[in-house]
Formats: C-alpha cells, sequence, structure tokens
C-alpha cells in the first residue's frame, strides 16, 4: 500500500522534507507505522509525543490505515 506522508514543524525539520511517499503492508495501523518512520528516522525517537492525523482526522494508535491514506505529523 502506498501513503503520503505529510510532515509539519519539528518532524519536517528531523526528516528534512514537507513530504513523503511510503510504501507499507497491507493492515498496518499507526503504530505499526511510527516504528517503521522512528527506525528509517531515529531523530523522531527524541519526541515526547506526535500527534497523527489521517485524511484530515487525528487517529488512534490502533487505527488501520488504508491505501493512498493521507498522514499528517
Amino acid at each position: 500500500m502506498k501513503l503520503n506522508i505529510q510532515l509539519f514543524g519539528i518532524t519536517k525539520e528531523i526528516i528534512g522534507d514537507s513530504e513523503i511517499d511510503m510504501q507499507i503492508s497491507d493492515n498496518q495501523t499507526v503504530s505499526e507505522l511510527l516504528v517503521n518512520l522512528k527506525k528509517q528516522y531515529p531523530g523522531l525517537e527524541k519526541l515526547s509525543s506526535l500527534w497523527v492525523a489521517v485524511n484530515e482526522d487525528y487517529a488512534e494508535s490502533d487505527y488501520i490505515l488504508q491505501n493512498n491514506d493521507i498522514v499528517a505529523l
């Protein structure tokens, strides 16, 4: 599945871009996505909290992502 991840504030500074496209496996949750992002971008580990929105609505950690979702950090 493909996601578009939009980055704001400190996440934009850490990753070095305002958005990235990412391929993930089916049935992946927001929590699993964050684990993968923190592996790819270790600077995200330093954040004490991180708000996640999916398709313009705040998403809980157990939300199951869908193909072509737009995720904002």
